[in-house]
């Protein structure tokens, strides 16, 4: 089975284990996050089209890495102006695996459950 996500602006063709680059998605490594933006789901004749998006249909994945693209160079310059500009980018970008397609409202299962969580930062003593 798999899944057509939207996120980042992005559509992202989805089946389980697998491991793609996205556009930053808040969260550490480890961490589970879902994608309810789910605009196709199924296989062959039984896919199920969303519009705009599949009722109760969640995809659930892992963070890997948080990490950053390979820089691009965007440089200008105005022949005979003695005028040139360079600016650099990199995208920040999320590297997650696939853990489940849900369908029909179905809950997450136990193991992408068990995320670690963060913990509250200690509160210092005011004296």
């Amino acid at each position: 089975m798999f899944a057509v996500i939207k996120t980042g602006g992005k559509q992202y063709r989805v089946a389980a284990n697998d491991v793609i680059k996205v556009e930053k998605v808040a969260g550490e490594a480890g961490d589970v996050v879902e994608f309810v933006e789910v605009l196709l789901v199924g296989e062959g004749e039984n896919a199920t089209l969303g519009a705009p998006l599949v009722a109760g249909a969640v995809v659930t994945a892992e963070v890997v890495e948080q990490g950053r693209a390979k820089k691009v160079i965007a440089f200008k310059k105005r022949r005979r102006q003695n005028s040139k500009r360079t600016r650099g980018h990199r995208q920040e970008l999320t590297t997650i695996r696939i853990s489940e397609i849900l369908t029909g409202g179905a809950k997450p299962s136990a193991k992408a459950k068990a995320a670690p969580k963060k913990a509250a930062p200690k509160a210092e003593a005011a004296e």
